[in-house]
């Protein structure tokens, strides 16, 4: 299972999916043999292992929209003390003056720490959240130095409980402070793919059956959308699309469901995926949407080929 980035909203978005698939079909989404988790699908899927996918998860102990839309922001929005303008220079402004792009913003001071976002890991998941879960779980980050993804959980990546990797995956440029690790910097994993789907083929053996969940891989254009949000959908739809064809072509026998948000979703969602305000209202749309995505033969046939009638078998 592939869980994308896509800001606060995106992660509502991935508790409305889940959350619906398995009310239809009875299946756990930690039954997954794998998850890859990116930026706000990296929470997401800790959340999954951690057995905590649920509304309460989401928004607290809120008994309102308005509380828990505070209840968000003291968990996403803690003050930093603005710094790190060499690290900024070093690693983004300099390395991005050759070839001006969203590269520049990498390493930048930012007004938010990701330490609210640990701590919501750590208080939700307890032990686990100190720790790794023992399911293959990847959470996807960016190195500044090296200036590529690290996949946290393989052995590749520097040993990290799933609080810190959780954080840097979501470590948004320019919002927020890059996380260090092992002595290095790190950002959000969507820096290089809002997906990063192609890692799957490190699986030992194909899988029969690969869920993606992409909120900033929209199938069109929002009406009235702003010009921003066309462009982070295209670049995740077209990484998306690389990887798709690339797990295809290695793994014919392999099903793909890639599911993304509808116009309604896209509503509630956009034109700021980091509103906490728009959190609840996405997550509701979303539920309202996979009502009728599951509806759909192709989508429904296949999840009851794999997810309820293998799962009765077994």
């Amino acid at each position: 299972m592939v869980l994308g980035g896509g800001g606060i909203t995106g992660a509502a978005y991935h508790f409305g999916t889940l959350l619906a698939i398995q009310m239809a079909t009875g299946w756990d989404p930690d039954d997954a043999e794998v998850i890859i988790g990116t930026s706000s699908g990296a929470f997401a899927g800790a959340m999954v292992r951690g057995h905590a996918l649920s509304l309460d998860t989401l928004v607290g102990p809120s008994g309102s929209v308005d509380e828990a839309a505070e209840w968000l922001r003291s968990r996403l929005y803690q003050r930093a003390t603005p710094a790190g303008v060499l690290r900024w220079v070093r690693r983004g402004l300099l390395p991005g003056i050759t070839r001006p792009n969203l590269n520049l913003v990498l390493g930048s001071p930012a007004l938010y720490k990701t330490a609210g976002i640990e701590e919501w890991v750590t208080g939700t998941l307890g032990r686990l959240g100190e720790t790794w879960p023992d399911k293959p779980t990847v959470i996807i980050g960016f190195d500044l130095d090296n200036r590529e993804r690290v996949a946290f959980g393989t052995q590749a990546a520097p040993e990290v409980p799933l609080c810190q990797a959780v954080a840097a995956s979501s470590a948004v440029p320019f919002v927020y402070e890059p996380v260090r690790i092992d002595g290095r910097w790190y950002v959000d994993g969507g820096v290089a793919s809002g997906t990063n789907a192609d890692l799957l083929l490190a699986h030992p053996k194909p899988l029969d059956l690969i869920i993606v969940v992409a909120p900033m891989a929209a199938s069109e254009s929002r009406p009235g959308s702003r010009f921003y949000e066309d462009l982070f959908d295209r670049a995740g739809r077209t990484a998306l699309a690389a990887e798709v064809d690339l797990i295809r072509s290695t793994w014919p026998e392999t099903d793909l469901l890639v599911l993304r948000p509808d116009d309604r979703v896209l509503e509630e969602s956009r034109p700021n995926p980091m509103s906490v305000e728009a959190a609840i209202p996405s997550f509701l749309v979303t539920l309202r949407s996979m009502r009728d995505e599951l509806a759909h033969s192709s989508t429904w046939d296949l999840l009851e080929r794999h997810l309820v009638i293998e799962r009765a078998k077994s």
